[in-house]
C-alpha cells in the first residue's frame, strides 16, 4: 500500500502537499481508527439495521463510506459556509457527462482515512480490499470527455477553486457489455437499483422548467415587443449532490445531478376506472428524460429525447447557478455583477443551449434589452471543444428544435441574423463567409450548428492539445478566428495524479514515495522528475519492474476470470483501452496482429516477444462498423488464442464491460500503450497520459496530445510511426486510394483478404464484411491501410527493445518521471488563469 501523507507527518515535518501546512479536520469528525471503528459499528447498526454476524460485505462497503461521508459532509458545510461568506467567484462546470468510477478508495485517500479505514477493518476482521469491490462504477459518463470531467472537478477541489458541476442524474449508464459468440450484447446498467452512500437528495432546490408549446407574439402595456411562450409542459428537475473532497485541503466542492420528475399527479380517476397505463402515463414520459445515458439518436424520438435531456439538465442548471447569485443580495449580488460572480464552462456543445437560455431568462424574464443581455451572456459562458470530426459536431433540424423549444429558437435565429451583420462587415459581400459562419446551416434540410453558437456565445474557445487547438484554428474554425482575435486558446488536457496513480498503483506510489522520501508528487506531479536520476539505476530498475510484474499477474487473473484465457505475466502486455471508433483505429491494430499470426503460421521457429493483446471498449449501440470490429477481434482473438501452432506466442483478450474500475486495473499492468488515431483526428486523448504515468511505453501517431507527450518523454522512449496531419492532407488532396496500398504490399494484401473470409467463422457469409468494406470498397476513411506499413515497423522496434530489459525498464521510469506535465492540476490552473479569472479560496 502506499505511504499516505498521515503515516509520514510524524517522520518528515517538512512533507506537505500544499503551499500552506496540511492540518487535517479528520481529528475533528473521525480522530482516528478507534472513533472511525465506532462510526462504522454505530452506521452498521442504525443506519442498516445489521450486527456484526449478519453484515454482508456489502454492508461493511455502505457502513464504512457512510462513516467516511461523515468527515466529508463536515468539510462540505464548512466550504459553502466559506464561499457564501466571502461571495467568492465561482465555476460552473455543465457536462453531460461525468465518470467518476467507484468513489470510496478515492474518497478514502483524498480525505487522508485511508491509514485508519485499513486499520479500522482490520480489527473488525475485514479486508478493505474485500469491501471496495462492492462499490460499483457510477453510470454516469462514458469515454474521455466523461473521465476528463471528473478529473476536473477533483483538481478543482485539491487547488481551492470554488466550483460546482452540474450533470444528470443518469438512472441507467450507457449499457453493460456482454459478448456473445463475438457479438456486443447491451445489457442495462442500473448502477442506481440500490443507491449509493455518496450522494445526498436536496428535494428543496427542485426546480421546474417548461418544454413543447408555442410562442405569442404579443406587446406589453408600453408598445413593446414581449413574446410569451406558452402552452408548455412542465418537468421538476431534482438535484442530488455528490461532495468531491480535495485532496490534502479542506475544501469538498460538490457534483449536482438533475434526475427527472412529472409534475403531472397520478391520475387516480383513471387508475379507479381500470386505465393503469393511463393513470402513470404522464409521469412516466416525465421521468424519461434522465432514465439513460445517451438513448439512441438513429430515431426521429431518440434524437428528440437527447435534445429535451441537453436542455433538461442546462435549464434546471441555469436555475440553481441564479439562486445562488441572488441568495447574496445582502451583499450586493445583482445582474449587474452577475458576471463578476459566475464563470460557466460549456464541457463540448452538450449544454449549448445555455446560450439561448439565459438569452431567454434575461429578455423575457428581466426584460432586459438584447445589447445589455448578449454582454452578460458572452462575459459569462467559455466554450471547451474536444472534436476535429465534422460529424461529431452538434446539428439539431430546425423543425425538432422549433418544436422541442420553440422560443429558443427565435433567439437563436436573432443571434445569427446580429452575426451576420458582423460578417458582412469583416468580409463584404463574401456570402461563402457567411454560410460558413452562420449558426443555421442550410445546405439541405436546415439545421442548428451548435458548435458555431458555443463560438459565438463564449467570450473564450478552447481545444485540448496544442496541435488539436491549432487545427481548430487552421481548420474547423479559421473564419471564427479572424473574426475573433485571442478569443481560441489552448488548454491540453489532464488526469488527475490522486486517481490514477496514488489509487489505482499504490505498488508503484509506494515505490515513488520511498524513493523520492515525500508524497508531494501526488500534488505536484513534476516532483516524479526526481525519479529520472534513478532511472539508469540496476536495483530500481529491478524492483520498478517486479511491480509492473505482480499488476501483470493481476491483470492475468482478470482475464482468466472474464475472458477464460491463460497469459503468461512475462509476455509483453500491448493495451488499447477507449472507445471503439474508426478513427482510433482498432482494426488497424487488429491487422498487425493477423500479420504475426500469419508470420507464425508460416514460420513457428520465429523469434518474436510473446505479446498478450488487452482491449476494452465499447460500440455505440447503432455504430455497426464498430461493433464488426469488436466482432472481428473476439473471433479472431479466438482462433489465435486456441492455435497450439503458434505456441502461445500470442494471446488475445477482449475484456468486456469497460469502466473506470476496470481501467484501474489495466492500466497498471501495460506495458505498450496503443495511441494509434488518424494524425488529426483525435484531439488530444487522455489515457494516453494514465498509460505513461504508469510506465508504459506509447506507440502512437503524432496526434493529439501524444506529441506533447513525445516532446516530455524523449523520442527515444516514444514509437512514433504513420503519416503527419501535412502528409495526412495531402494524400487527400491528391485523392488517397487505399487500393494502392493494397496491391503494394503483399503481406497487407494477404491479411486483408483473409479478413474478408470466413476462415475464422467457418459457415459464415462475410462475417467482418462492414470492416473489410470500411478499408477497400468505403474508400478507408481513416488511413488505415496507408499507415499500415509504418505501424508494423514501429512494432519491430518495440520487440526489439523489451528483450533489452534495462533499455526499456529505463524508458519505462522515464515516461513515469516526465509526465507531471499532464497533471488536471496544471490544466485547472490554465483555465482559472486564463479563461475562469478565477481566484482559489483557502477554507
Amino acid at each position: 500500500m502506499p505511504v499516505s501523507t498521515k503515516s509520514k507527518k510524524s517522520a518528515a515535518p517538512t512533507d506537505v502537499v500544499s503551499a500552506t501546512p496540511f492540518v487535517s479536520t479528520t481529528e475533528a469528525v473521525v480522530p482516528g481508527s478507534a472513533k472511525l471503528k465506532q462510526a462504522i459499528l454505530r452506521h452498521l447498526t442504525y443506519t442498516l439495521a445489521r450486527d456484526v454476524h449478519t453484515a454482508t460485505p456489502r454492508d461493511w462497503w455502505i457502513a464504512t463510506a457512510m462513516a467516511v461521508r461523515e468527515s466529508i459532509l463536515a468539510r462540505l458545510i464548512a466550504t459553502q459556509g466559506v464561499h457564501n461568506d466571502q461571495n467568492v467567484r465561482r465555476l460552473y462546470y455543465l457536462s453531460l457527462e461525468y465518470l467518476m468510477g467507484r468513489l470510496t478508495e478515492n474518497n478514502v485517500y483524498n480525505t487522508d482515512h485511508f491509514d485508519d479505514v485499513v486499520t479500522a477493518l482490520k480489527e473488525l476482521g475485514i479486508e478493505f480490499n474485500e469491501i471496495r469491490e462492492q462499490e460499483v462504477d457510477m453510470g454516469l459518463g462514458n469515454g474521455g470527455l466523461g473521465r476528463l470531467a471528473a478529473c476536473f472537478l477533483d483538481s478543482l477541489a485539491t487547488l481551492d477553486y470554488p466550483a460546482i458541476g452540474y450533470g444528470i442524474h443518469y438512472e441507467f449508464g450507457l449499457f453493460k457489455q456482454e459478448f456473445v459468440n463475438g457479438h456486443q450484447v447491451e445489457h442495462p446498467d442500473s448502477w442506481m437499483i440500490f443507491g449509493t452512500p455518496w450522494e445526498v437528495l436536496r428535494p428543496e432546490y427542485a426546480v421546474t422548467i417548461q418544454i413543447y408549446g408555442q410562442v405569442e407574439n404579443v406587446f406589453d402595456d408600453l408598445g413593446n415587443y414581449r413574446p410569451r411562450w406558452v402552452n408548455t409542459k412542465s418537468v421538476m428537475g431534482v438535484p442530488y449532490d455528490i461532495p468531491i473532497a480535495g485532496y490534502g485541503t479542506k475544501t469538498v466542492n460538490l457534483l449536482r445531478l438533475w434526475a427527472s420528475r412529472s409534475t403531472e399527479e397520478f391520475d387516480l380517476a383513471a387508475f379507479n376506472s381500470g386505465g393503469y397505463v393511463d393513470a402513470v402515463r404522464e409521469k412516466v414520459v416525465g421521468e424519461t428524460i434522465s432514465k439513460v445515458l445517451y438513448p439512441n439518436d438513429k430515431t426521429e424520438n431518440g434524437k428528440e429525447l437527447r435534445l429535451v435531456q441537453q436542455y433538461f439538465f442546462v435549464a434546471c442548471s441555469l436555475r440553481d447557478i441564479i439562486r445562488r447569485h441572488f441568495r447574496n443580495d445582502d451583499k450586493g449580488n445583482t445582474w449587474d455583477n452577475f458576471s463578476d460572480k459566475v464563470a460557466v464552462q460549456l464541457n463540448d456543445t452538450h449544454p449549448a443551449v445555455a446560450v439561448p437560455e439565459l438569452m431567454r431568462i434575461l429578455l423575457d424574464e428581466e426584460n432586459f434589452q438584447w445589447d445589455k443581455a448578449w454582454a452578460i451572456v458572452t462575459r459569462v459562458f467559455g466554450y471547451t471543444n474536444h472534436t476535429l470530426l465534422p460529424e461529431a459536431l452538434e446539428k439539431w433540424s430546425v423543425p425538432l428544435f422549433g418544436r422541442v423549444l420553440p422560443r429558443h429558437l427565435q433567439i437563436i435565429f436573432e443571434i445569427n441574423k446580429q452575426l451576420m451583420v458582423v460578417v458582412a462587415a469583416k468580409w463584404p459581400g463574401d456570402v461563402d463567409k457567411m454560410r460558413i459562419c452562420s449558426i443555421i446551416d442550410e445546405g439541405g434540410a436546415k439545421a442548428v450548428r451548435m458548435a458555431n453558437l458555443s463560438v459565438v456565445g463564449s467570450h473564450a474557445v478552447n481545444g485540448v492539445a496544442a496541435l488539436h487547438t491549432e487545427l481548430l484554428k487552421k481548420d474547423l474554425f479559421p473564419e471564427f478566428d479572424a473574426l475573433y482575435p485571442g478569443k481560441f486558446q489552448n488548454k491540453t488536457n489532464g488526469i488527475t495524479p490522486r486517481r490514477w496513480l496514488l489509487d489505482c498503483n499504490p505498488r508503484l506510489s509506494a515505490l515513488i514515495t520511498k524513493t523520492l522520501g515525500h508524497t508531494k508528487w501526488a500534488k505536484d506531479l513534476d516532483e516524479l522528475r526526481g525519479l529520472e536520476k534513478v532511472a539508469g539505476d540496476a536495483a530500481f530498475q529491478k524492483e520498478f519492474m517486479a511491480i509492473k510484474r505482480a499488476n501483470k499477474v493481476d491483470l492475468a487473473a482478470v482475464i482468466k476470470a472474464e475472458c477464460g484465457i491463460d497469459v503468461s505475466p512475462d509476455a509483453l502486455f500491448d493495451v488499447q483501452i477507449k472507445r471503439l471508433h474508426e478513427y482510433k483505429r482498432q482494426h488497424l491494430n487488429l491487422l498487425h496482429i493477423l500479420a504475426l499470426y500469419r508470420r507464425l503460421l508460416q514460420n513457428p521457429a520465429l523469434d518474436i516477444v510473446p505479446r498478450v493483446f488487452v482491449f476494452a471498449a465499447k460500440a455505440a449501440p447503432g455504430y455497426d462498423l464498430a461493433k464488426n470490429i469488436i466482432r472481428a477481434i473476439n473471433m479472431i482473438g479466438a482462433k489465435i488464442n486456441n492455435d497450439a501452432r503458434i505456441g502461445g506466442k500470442l494471446k488475445v483478450a477482449f475484456l468486456p464491460n469497460y469502466r473506470v474500475s476496470l481501467a484501474e486495473r489495466i492500466i497498471p499492468a501495460a506495458d505498450l500503450s496503443e495511441q494509434i488515431s488518424t494524425a488529426g483526428k483525435e484531439a488530444s486523448g487522455t489515457g494516453n497520459m494514465k498509460l505513461a504515468l504508469n510506465g508504459a511505453l506509447t506507440i502512437g501517431t503524432l496526434d493529439g496530445a501524444n506529441v506533447e507527450i513525445g516532446e516530455e518523454v524523449g523520442d527515444e522512449n516514444i514509437f512514433i510511426f504513420g503519416m503527419t496531419v501535412e502528409q495526412v492532407e495531402a494524400l487527400n488532396a491528391k485523392g488517397y486510394n487505399p487500393w494502392d496500398f493494397y496491391n503494394a504490399d503483399e503481406e497487407l494484401k494477404a491479411i486483408v483478404d483473409w479478413l474478408g473470409s470466413n476462415f475464422f467463422t467457418p459457415g459464415e457469409n462475410q462475417p467482418f464484411g462492414h470492416v473489410h468494406h470500411s478499408l477497400l470498397g468505403g474508400g478507408d476513411p481513416y488511413m488505415v491501410l496507408a499507415d499500415f506499413r509504418s505501424y508494423s515497423d514501429a512494432h519491430a522496434k518495440v520487440d526489439a527493445m523489451y528483450r533489452h530489459t534495462a533499455q526499456w525498464a529505463k524508458s519505462a521510469i522515464l515516461n513515469t518521471a516526465r509526465v507531471g506535465k499532464f497533471s488536471s492540476d496544471r490544466t485547472i490552473r490554465e483555465y482559472a488563469e486564463k479563461i475562469w479569472s478565477l481566484p482559489s479560496v483557502k477554507v
